[in-house]
C-alpha cells in the first residue's frame, strides 16, 4: 500500500512539475492563388503543424487618392475572390485547420496602404462607401463559415487616423452581422496609435519590428534588438487587457534580414538562410511564451509547396528551407 501511495505521489508531482504550454495560435499566411486548393495544397500546412491559416481575398485600388474599391469581380484570381475564399476554406477545414479572413487591398504598383488619404470630404465618404460593401462581403462569409477570426483590415494608417469614428461605427456594424471573434492587422510602427482596440478581441500587429542592423544578426543579437520592442508592445495588451496577435510575422532569407523586415524589395537577392533563422528563432523565444500573446501568422504559405522557396529564394516564404524545420518544432510545442 505505501509502494501505491509513494507511485500517486510521484506521479502528481511529476505532472504538477512539468511546464505548461499554453495553446497558440499558430498560423501561416495562406496566399491566394489563381485555381482552387485540393487536399495536395494542405497537406504541407498539417506537416509544418500549423492550426490555423490566414486566407486573404482582395480588392483593388488605382491609386493612393483613389476612393472606389475593385472586389469580388472575374478580373481576379479565383483565390481573392469570395467563392475562392470559401472553397479554400471549405479543403482546409477537412484538415481540422482554423481560419482567419483577412481581407486585405492592393494600390496599384503596390504602394503602401498605409498612405491611403483622400483630398476632399466627398472622397473620403465614397471611400468609406466602398471599403464597407469590401468588409462586410467578407463579414458575411465569416458568418456563413463560422470562420473563427476576421480581421478587418490591414495597415490602413491614415485612414483610420483621419476617420476614426466611421471605423467604431463599421465595428459595431460588423458585430451586428458576425458572431466571432475581430482584430485589426495594424503595422508595428502603427498599433499604439489605433483607437478602437478595446472594440475587438485581439490587438493585431503585422510584427516587422526592426531587431538587427547585422548582415547576419544572431539569435542573441536579435533577443536583444527585442529589448526596445517588447515592453511597448506588453504595455499595451496590459492597459486595454486584450491579447497580442501577430496578424503577419516573419523575415526574408537575405542578408540584413532583421534591419527593416517590412522591405520585399527584389534587388535584395544576397541569399542568407542563416539570418532568417535566427531572427525567427528570437521571435518564437521573446514572445510564444507570454500568456498574454496569442500566437500568429507566418508572412507567407504558398499553395504550390514543392515549387517555391528552397535554399536559393531570398524572399519571406519558409517553404523548403531551414526555418521551417523551425517553425515545425515551435508549433508542435504549442499545439
Amino acid at each position: 500500500m505505501r509502494i501505491i501511495i509513494l507511485f500517486l505521489l510521484v506521479l502528481i508531482f511529476n505532472c504538477s512539475a512539468a511546464p505548461y504550454k499554453q495553446s497558440k495560435v499558430n498560423g501561416v499566411s495562406f496566399v491566394a492563388a489563381p485555381k482552387k486548393v485540393d487536399d495536395t495544397h494542405v497537406i504541407p500546412v498539417v506537416n509544418v503543424n500549423a492550426n490555423y491559416a490566414a486566407i486573404m481575398p482582395f480588392g483593388f485600388i488605382k491609386s493612393l487618392e483613389h476612393p472606389n474599391i475593385d472586389h469580388n469581380t472575374d478580373k481576379q484570381w479565383f483565390g481573392e475572390t469570395r467563392a475562392g475564399a470559401k472553397q479554400y476554406i471549405e479543403v482546409l477545414r477537412k484538415q481540422n485547420i482554423k481560419v482567419m479572413i483577412k481581407p486585405q487591398i492592393w494600390v496599384w504598383r503596390g504602394e503602401f496602404t498605409g498612405k491611403i488619404m483622400m483630398t476632399s470630404e466627398e472622397a473620403w465618404k465614397a471611400l468609406e462607401d466602398s471599403y464597407t460593401s469590401f468588409i462586410l462581403e467578407y463579414t458575411e462569409l465569416a458568418e456563413e463559415v463560422n470562420a473563427e477570426l476576421l480581421c478587418i483590415g490591414t495597415e490602413l494608417e491614415l485612414f483610420v487616423k483621419y476617420r476614426p469614428e466611421y471605423w467604431f461605427k463599421l465595428i459595431t456594424k460588423i458585430r451586428s452581422i458576425y458572431k466571432g471573434k475581430l482584430t485589426y492587422a495594424a503595422n508595428w510602427d502603427e498599433f499604439r496609435r489605433t483607437p478602437f482596440w478595446d472594440k475587438l478581441d485581439y490587438i493585431g500587429i503585422d510584427a516587422y519590428f526592426p531587431v538587427s542592423d547585422k548582415k547576419t544578426p544572431t539569435y542573441q543579437d536579435c533577443i536583444e534588438g527585442w529589448g526596445t520592442h517588447k515592453p511597448r508592445i506588453e504595455k499595451m495588451t496590459k492597459a486595454i487587457d486584450k491579447p497580442i496577435l501577430f496578424t503577419e510575422y516573419g523575415y526574408r532569407s537575405v542578408d540584413y534580414s532583421g534591419k527593416e523586415p517590412w522591405v520585399s524589395d527584389h534587388t535584395m537577392t544576397d541569399v542568407n538562410l542563416e539570418a532568417q533563422v535566427n531572427t525567427t528563432r528570437a521571435l518564437f523565444e521573446t514572445f510564444w511564451k507570454e500568456e498574454w500573446f496569442a500566437g500568429g501568422f507566418i508572412w507567407k504559405w504558398f499553395i504550390m509547396h514543392d515549387e517555391v522557396g528552397g535554399e536559393n529564394d531570398p524572399m519571406f516564404t519558409p517553404q523548403n528551407k531551414p526555418v521551417e524545420v523551425v517553425i515545425s518544432k515551435q508549433y508542435a510545442a504549442y499545439k
